[in-house]
């Protein structure tokens, strides 16, 4: 006779966000995104309902491509040169079904562009390709507070994921978000109690809990992944236990911290290796958005989630 597992049973759920906004909703994405949902474990089918499954969304910058490895620069070829070809390349010819775009070329390092220049950016990919848009900062603090603010406002109405709202700089960006009705990114230092305060923040500003994502900061297999996953785990566990300013999806940005590891850099199969484990395993974590640079890994982890989700 087989022992029957013991089932458990959580009070909380994950809230859902959605990504995209159609053009019955006053935007023009070809579909709605939507992560979280669930009111269980990762992966814990028999225990609750996983609503959405985890999405992978394709990384661009918004410059041609540069800090890029060998291999990513061989696949993507001439069309690293226009980004927004690269954006359509990903769409059309590998079925990125989100675009995640790095506002690269506003860092001081990498052409120190306007906060006009941007936004024009963004409304030109938004023209040129219809999935929907998750748009984030070059790293530099004092340029992405006036650079992706223009960025919001240029994309209003098409319910992007914007970010990354830290600590000590969040208002602006939840007062943009706001008013031009995007969902945030919070991002916090592998740390639940300034994730938790961060959100906590945030709300306080007005924007529900709802429309926030968690960007735990992650590493890639075998630099600090096994930390990131306790602290996702933890996170997740006391979300289903109730803590509601803990019940928000999770994004992780796995290609970057995959292809700049020195295995990675070494052999271009054990690059897409890298990230191909790093984001299975954090799906198991409870990653609910993947954001990922190499076609193969994509391809290779959209076939792992089929085999689980396939019932």
């Amino acid at each position: 006779m087989d022992p029957q597992l013991v089932v458990d049973k959580w009070p909380g759920t994950i809230f859902t966000v959605a990504i995209g906004a159609k053009s019955n909703e006053g935007g023009s994405r070809n579909e709605e995104i939507k992560i979280g949902g669930q009111n269980c474990l990762p992966l814990m089918f028999k225990e609750g309902v996983i609503a959405h499954p985890p999405q992978i969304a394709f990384e661009i910058l918004d410059i041609p491509g540069v800090d890029l490895s060998e291999e990513l620069v061989k696949v993507y070829g001439a069309a690293l040169k226009d980004p927004l070809s690269w954006a359509q390349k990903c769409v059309q010819e590998f079925g990125a079904k989100l675009i995640s775009v790095k506002m690269q070329g506003s860092h001081p390092d990498f052409g120190n562009r306007s906060p006009l220049e941007s936004a024009k950016f963004i409304e030109l990919l938004l023209k040129k390709v219809n999935a929907p848009l998750i748009i984030t900062g070059s790293g530099d603090d004092a340029n992405d507070s006036l650079v992706i603010p223009a960025c919001s406002e240029a994309a209003k109405g098409e319910r992007c994921l914007i970010g990354s709202a830290v600590q000590d700089s969040y208002k602006t960006l939840v007062a943009s978000v706001l008013a031009d009705g995007h969902s945030l990114i919070a991002e916090s230092p592998i740390d639940i109690n300034i994730a938790k305060q961060l959100n906590i923040l945030i709300s306080d500003m007005g924007l529900g809990l709802e429309r926030i994502v968690i960007n735990p900061t992650i590493g890639a297999l075998g630099y600090g992944l096994e930390y990131a996953y306790s602290i996702m785990e933890r996170a997740r566990i006391a979300a289903l236990a109730g803590d509601k300013t803990l019940a928000c999806p999770f994004i992780c940005f796995v290609g970057q911290e995959a292809w700049k590891t020195k295995e990675a850099k070494v052999n271009p199969e054990q690059g897409i290796i890298w990230e191909t484990i790093t984001a299975t395993s954090l799906i198991q974590a409870g990653a609910d958005l993947l954001v990922m640079q190499h076609p193969r890994a994509v391809s290779k982890v959209s076939q792992f989630m089929e085999q689980l989700f396939k019932k």
